[in-house]
């Protein structure tokens, strides 16, 4: 009897259009995608500054096949886009098996996301694992034409606090 409520009860959510619609079609994809989506600049009226770190990016050296491993630390100042994080997830993914050298890639992904948001600014840096005893670290950077940084304001350093942090 048991087994015959557990049916009932799992066949009520597969037929449960609130299910269907809301629950099983937001599952993401199971496939990587070259698209990246972009989503509107939420503050147009000042630049400020995007960081993120992907700590799981893999490509696959054309010489030998076997798998590079990286981090990418991207840094933008968005202008009227910003990109969606998980077409980038997805986008990021999408390398995994392929082959192509460290200076290739980082440039490649540069190139994309440039044309996906047409930031202000933008810093992509690949730090590949060893390699054949040598850590090789990328940096490509855009910037649009014409644009031109506010002065950085330097603040003054607060003391540590011993007995909170070290």
């Amino acid at each position: 009897m048991k087994k015959q409520a557990y049916k009932t009860t799992y066949k009520k959510h597969t037929e449960d259009s609130y299910f269907n619609r809301f629950v099983q079609d937001k599952r993401m994809p199971i496939q990587p995608t070259k698209k990246l989506e972009t989503f509107p600049n939420p503050t147009l009226s000042r630049d400020y500054h995007i960081h993120m770190e992907i700590p799981e990016f893999t490509c696959l050296c054309p010489k030998t096949g076997q798998p590079d491993f990286a981090i990418l630390i991207l840094d933008y100042i968005p202008d009227k886009r910003c990109i969606e994080l998980k077409s980038l997830k997805l986008y990021i993914w999408s390398y995994r098996n392929k082959n192509t050298f460290h200076e290739a890639v980082t440039n490649r992904i540069l190139d994309d996301m440039v044309a996906a948001i047409k930031p202000k600014y933008m810093r992509l840096t690949a730090k590949f694992y060893v390699r054949g005893g040598i850590f090789t670290d990328i940096v490509a950077e855009h910037r649009k034409s014409g644009w031109k940084p506010k002065p950085v304001v330097k603040l003054g350093k607060f003391e540590k606090q011993s007995n909170i942090r070290e």
